[in-house]
C-alpha cells in the first residue's frame, strides 16, 4: 500500500508512475476525498474549540448565579454537529483507505517503461536450445504416453485444470521439490518452513491479494480461510506486526506449498497440460531486508532461482518486466523464462522475482529498528518462485525427451530418484 502522505504530497509523480503502469487509475476521487477530509478535520477542530469555550462560559455564569440556558442549547447543537462531522470523517477516511488498498505499487526508476510483455527487456540468457533429430512432442503427450500424467481421471475427480501425477511423474515432482529446497537451504542460506496452506483475510490483505484479487482466490465457505495462492503469503506475514532489529536482516525463507488459483482471467489460455492449473506445487523464496539493500537482494534472489535451471541444464533467459507488465505489489520484477520446444519453440515463465519495497510491509506492518534509534521504519519485502514445480516438470519432459519416447533424467536429480536415469 502507498503512504497517504506521500500520495498527497507527490500527486504529479504518483500520476506519472501510474500512467507508466497503464493501470487506468484516476486519482481525482482521492483528491476530492482528501480535501474533504482536511475540511472536516478543520471543522471538527473549530467545533471542539467553541464547545470548550462555551463550557468555560457556562461554568463562570453558574458560579455567578446567572442562567446559561442559551449557551447550553448552543452546546447541544454543536455536539450534534460534531457527531455528524465525525461520522462523515470516518466515512471519508474509510473510502480513502479503500482507494489506497487498490492502488498498485509505483515502479522503481530502473524499470523499463512499456505497455505490455512486448516491451519487456531481456537481461541475460543461459544455455542452448536442445537439438532434436525428430519432431518433439508437447509434455501432455509425453506424460500420457509414459503413463505418468493422468488428466482424464483428474477431470473426473475434480474438473478441468487439474492433473494426477503417477509413478515416475509423482516421484519426479517430489525429487524436484527436495532438490530445490536442498539447494536453497544448504547453499543459499534460506531457512525452510512448512507454513499453513490456508490463511485468514488479514494475511491475504498484508501481501496484497485482498481486496483487489478476490476473484483469483479460493475461499473455504463459511470461514475466514483462504487457500494460499503462493507461499509468499504466509512466509511474508511471518513477521506481520513485528519490529525487527536491523541486525536480524536480511531474513530469508523458503517453503514448498501447493498453490491454489482460480485463474479467473485465463479463460481459453493453456487449456491443455500443466502450464495453468488450479492447483500446482511451488517452492517459494522470500526475503525481508533493509530498504537500502533490497535491490541488491533482488539480484541475489533472482540468481538463486536461476541456479536451479542451470543445474538442470535448461536453456532460459531473465527478463526485466516493463512498467505495464508488472504485478500489483511489485516495484521491480524479473521473470525467468525457460525454453520449451512445443508450439514451435517459445520461452515460458517459470519464476517471477519481485522487490515490493515497502508496499507489503506497510500493509502487514513489518518494521525495523536501527541500532541506537527509537523511531522505526518500514522494512522491504521480496519474493520469487524457486521454482514453479509443475512448469519445471514440463520443461524437463519436453527438453529431455528422446526419439524412442523416453525422457532422460538430469544427473542432479538422479540421487533423488534412486539413481534412475530415465523415465520409460
Amino acid at each position: 500500500m502507498l503512504d497517504l502522505s506521500f500520495v498527497r504530497e507527490n500527486l504529479d509523480l504518483v500520476r506519472a508512475k501510474l500512467a507508466d503502469r497503464h493501470a487506468g487509475f484516476d486519482l481525482a476521487p482521492f483528491v476530492r476525498l482528501d480535501e474533504e477530509r482536511r475540511t472536516l478535520l478543520k471543522d471538527a477542530e473549530g467545533l471542539n474549540q467553541r464547545r470548550n469555550q462555551i463550557n468555560a462560559e457556562i461554568t463562570s455564569l453558574k458560579k455567578a448565579g446567572q442562567g446559561a440556558s442559551a449557551l447550553i442549547a448552543e452546546g447541544k447543537e454543536l455536539g450534534e454537529r460534531n457527531k455528524t462531522c465525525e461520522t462523515r470523517l470516518k466515512e471519508v477516511q474509510a473510502r480513502i483507505e479503500e482507494i489506497l488498498m487498490v492502488l498498485p505499487n509505483l515502479p522503481h526508476d530502473s524499470v523499463p517503461v512499456g505497455r505490455d510483455a512486448a516491451d519487456n527487456v531481456v537481461v541475460r540468457a543461459w544455455g542452448e536450445k536442445p537439438s532434436f533429430g525428430f519432431a518433439p512432442k508437447p509434455h501432455w503427450e509425453i506424460g500420457e504416453s509414459l503413463g505418468i500424467i493422468d488428466f482424464k481421471r483428474a477431470a473426473l475427480i475434480a474438473g478441468a485444470r487439474f492433473s494426477v501425477m503417477m509413478g515416475a511423474g509423482a516421484r519426479l515432482e517430489r525429487a524436484l521439490i527436495n532438490f530445490m529446497l536442498d539447494v536453497q537451504t544448504r547453499e543459499h542460506g534460506y531457512r525452510e518452513a512448512i507454513p499453513p496452506f490456508m490463511v485468514n483475510s488479514k494475511t491475504m490483505t498484508g501481501t496484497g491479494q485482498l481486496p483487489k484479487f478476490k476473484e483469483d482466490l479460493f475461499k473455504v465457505e463459511g470461514t475466514d480461510y483462504w487457500l494460499v495462492p503462493t507461499a509468499e503469503v504466509p512466509l511474508t506475514n511471518l513477521h506481520a506486526g513485528e519490529v525487527l532489529d536491523e541486525e536480524m536482516l536480511p531474513l530469508r525463507y523458503t517453503a514448498y506449498t501447493p498453490c491454489f488459483r482460480s485463474e479467473a482471467g485465463s479463460y481459453g489460455k493453456d487449456v491443455r497440460g500443466l502450464i495453468r492449473q488450479h492447483q500446482f506445487n511451488k517452492v517459494e523464496l522470500v526475503a525481508i531486508t533493509k530498504p537500502e539493500s533490497s535491490h541488491e537482494e533482488l539480484e541475489r534472489l533472482t540468481g538463486n532461482a536461476e541456479e536451479i535451471l542451470r543445474r538442470l541444464g535448461l536453456h532460459h533467459r531473465v527478463v526485466a518486466l516493463c512498467t505495464g507488465d508488472m504485478g500489483f505489489a511489485s516495484a521491480k520484477t524479473y521473470d525467468i523464462e525457460v525454453w520449451l520446444p512445443s508450439d514451435g519453440g517459445a520461452f515460458r515463465e517459470i519464476s517471477s522475482c519481485s522487490n515490493c519495497e515497502a508496499f507489503q510491509a506497510r500493509r502487514a506492518d513489518i518494521r525495523l529498528r536501527r541500532r541506537g534509534k527509537t523511531r522505526t521504519e518500514l522494512a522491504h519485502t521480496l519474493n520469487g518462485s524457486g521454482l514453479a514445480v509443475g512448469r519445471t516438470v514440463v520443461a524437463l519432459l519436453e527438453n529431455y525427451q528422446q526419439a524412442d519416447g523416453t525422457v532422460v533424467i538430469p544427473p542432479v536429480l538422479r540421487p533423488y530418484m534412486d539413481s534412475q536415469d530415465r523415465i520409460t
